[in-house]
């Protein structure tokens, strides 16, 4: 008799990541892929950066911001919003933990279901407009344009819905974007994910496809990330680099040698362990917000 081993947690995990790594991958398409001055008939061989979203590229989790500019659309109740509010407040105050993450995406990913492509994308972009474009950190767009300017491609590769990211990426003028990819048929939303999401190593595993489609060097690659899930992404390239880092990935960016970058104001005033009340007023914050948003903005299905 022959005995089938069952599929350990991890092994199903891993199977998972990659799956969504490659997802990732294919969905992305580079609008203009860069060239170094003087090559642009040379094959595809250069450098890239790969920039992390949320609190490395946008203060504060995109997911959130979303969810405001959906809550003005009538696609999320008060109470969702309250929820993401609380969800934002402990991403502020406590880092970033997969639990988090993924209570934020599956919320996020499941008002989709039923709705076209085109319209998300269509609603991505004026949400972009309204409540994430003033978020950008200058300091890490100004890391992504000397990229750019150098000639080498600029991807973010996030957790966000890649329709979202894909926006993002146009608005900053970036070469694209690898995100979470959600299933569809025939154009419209089911409500579930091609693989996972794009999340600690399927970030990893996405930029290793990207790298692999692109004709990439990874050892002349930087990345860039806040957080300690990132550091398999971190780990791949030539040049990693933690900015706005959490109290981990500071630790490790120390112990190996890699550079750091700080671009927020008043961090002492944000470090965790900030008194539970001001959790509280970020929730009661983004319920108002959302709720004055709501009033300003008509309604869009």
């Amino acid at each position: 008799m022959v005995f089938l081993r069952r599929r350990s947690r991890t092994e199903n995990n891993h199977d998972n990541a990659v799956r969504a790594g490659e997802a990732a991958a294919a969905a992305a398409h580079a609008s203009a892929p860069a060239r170094a001055p003087g090559e642009a008939d040379a094959p595809a061989r250069i450098g890239a950066a790969f920039f992390d979203l949320d609190n490395t590229v946008m203060q504060g989790a995109s997911i959130f911001h979303l969810a405001r500019g959906l809550y003005a659309r009538r696609f999320l109740t008060t109470r969702d919003i309250a929820r993401f509010g609380w969800q934002q407040a402990r991403f502020r105050l406590g880092g970033e933990h997969m639990g988090h993450v993924g209570d934020a995406q599956e919320s996020a990913l499941s008002f989709a279901k039923g709705h076209t492509v085109e319209e998300i994308r269509a609603i991505g972009e004026e949400i972009f407009d309204e409540c994430m474009a003033d978020k950008i950190w200058p300091g890490t767009r100004a890391l992504a344009q000397m990229h750019l300017d150098a000639g080498r491609q600029v991807w973010l590769v996030t957790a966000a819905p890649i329709e979202i990211a894909d926006t993002i990426a146009g608005r900053l003028g970036l070469t694209g974007a690898l995100g979470t990819v959600p299933e569809t048929r025939a154009g419209v939303y089911t409500g579930r994910l091609v693989g996972e999401l794009l999340h600690g190593e399927a970030k990893a595993q996405a930029v290793r496809a990207l790298a692999a489609r692109e004709g990439l060097d990874l050892g002349d690659c930087s990345a860039y990330s806040d957080s300690a899930n990132d550091i398999p992404m971190l780990t791949l390239v030539g040049d990693p680099c933690a900015v706005n880092p959490d109290a981990r990935l500071r630790r490790h960016a120390r112990a190996h040698g890699w550079r750091v970058k700080d671009y927020r104001t008043g961090r002492k005033a944000a470090r965790i362990g900030l008194p539970a009340a001001a959790g509280i007023g970020a929730v009661a914050g983004a319920v108002a917000a959302g709720t004055a948003v709501r009033r300003r903005v008509p309604t869009r299905i």
